[in-house]
């Protein structure tokens, strides 16, 4: 038998795939993040167009706003490698599996930083490019190197990178910045917490055991609940000063009342669980506040384009 041929043909097939290190660096940007994210900028370039903005520039912000999230999102998962491979939900990250390598991720977060700011410097302006690079730092830096191990109001102030879309869809769009854009970064920023706080709820041990002190770690699960009724009472409330400052119609203050209502109930709700020390299921709220952020930003985006 050849050794040489059976060796070769034993290395191709324990090679993997290009689909599948495509898929492998894909998953580096956190793809269900990103389509959170990219929620929150198009319904903003409608808003401060009046109207349909250029699809050429919706697209360009687009695609820079995706490179520059998913560039944050590498960073991330580069720098969080070592306690990703000590947590169940985090151990099929590519780093852990080592689909990618230490290497691969680093230059592929560092590329698409560079890229993401070149590109929107170039279809957009500077200001969307320089904000777009502000988040970037912000998640890196002052949220996953600064924050996130050291203290329980991590997100609150990490959360600060995921508000950098509104207004990069505003700057795209007009290049620069008003009141309106400002009342949806503050609202984006509020509404983070009573997202996240849930979901470290249910991973509360997972977080314990790599010693990121999450606030479902470090409080009580009634004490959790009690902040994430208070920011989601915030959050409803600043959405309703969109209402005067951007001269939204119908369509947005029906839906702020409603869907912030419910989400408040649902804040209510897991308070309440949690006080009566029965199961409080945080991924209901957890769920309930992507739903919300997503039907209040297709409102925003609907109700420029309608008379009343």
């Amino acid at each position: 038998m050849d050794i040489s041929t059976t060796t070769g043909r034993d290395a191709r097939l324990d090679s993997p795939s290009l689909s599948r290190t495509i898929r492998a660096y894909v998953a580096l940007t956190k793809p269900r993040v990103l389509e959170l994210l990219l929620v929150t900028t198009v319904p903003v370039m409608i808003l401060a167009q009046g109207g349909i903005p250029d699809l050429w520039l919706v697209l360009a912000t687009v695609i820079g706003g995706s490179l520059s999230a998913g560039s944050a999102a590498a960073f991330n998962m580069y720098l969080d490698r070592d306690i990703d491979a000590h947590m169940q939900r985090t151990e099929n990250r590519p780093l852990v599996t080592g689909e990618v390598s230490e290497r691969g991720a680093l230059i592929f977060a560092w590329t698409l930083a560079a890229v993401s700011t070149l590109w929107l410097a170039l279809t957009t302006n500077l200001l969307a490019a320089g904000l777009s690079a502000g988040a970037i730092f912000f998640y890196v830096v002052i949220y996953t190197i600064l924050l996130k191990r050291r203290t329980e109001q991590n997100i609150v102030w990490g959360g600060i990178a995921g508000c950098f879309p509104v207004l990069i869809g505003w700057s795209s769009v007009t290049g620069s910045l008003s009141w309106a854009p400002l009342i949806l970064f503050v609202l984006v920023f509020l509404w983070t917490p009573p997202h996240y706080w849930p979901l470290s709820m249910k991973y509360k041990d997972q977080y314990d055991d790599v010693d990121v002190p999450m606030l479902g770690v470090t409080r009580s699960g009634s004490q959790v609940g009690l902040q994430v009724i208070l920011y989601a009472w915030a959050t409803v409330a600043t959405s309703l000063l969109l209402i005067p400052v951007a001269n939204m119609g119908l369509v947005y203050t029906t839906s702020a009342l409603v869907f912030g209502g419910w989400f408040i109930y649902e804040s209510h709700r897991l308070y309440g669980r949690a006080v009566r020390g029965t199961e409080p299921r945080p991924m209901r709220v957890f769920h309930a506040s992507i739903t919300y952020l997503t039907l209040l930003f297709v409102a925003i985006a609907i109700d420029p384009l309608l008379p009343f």
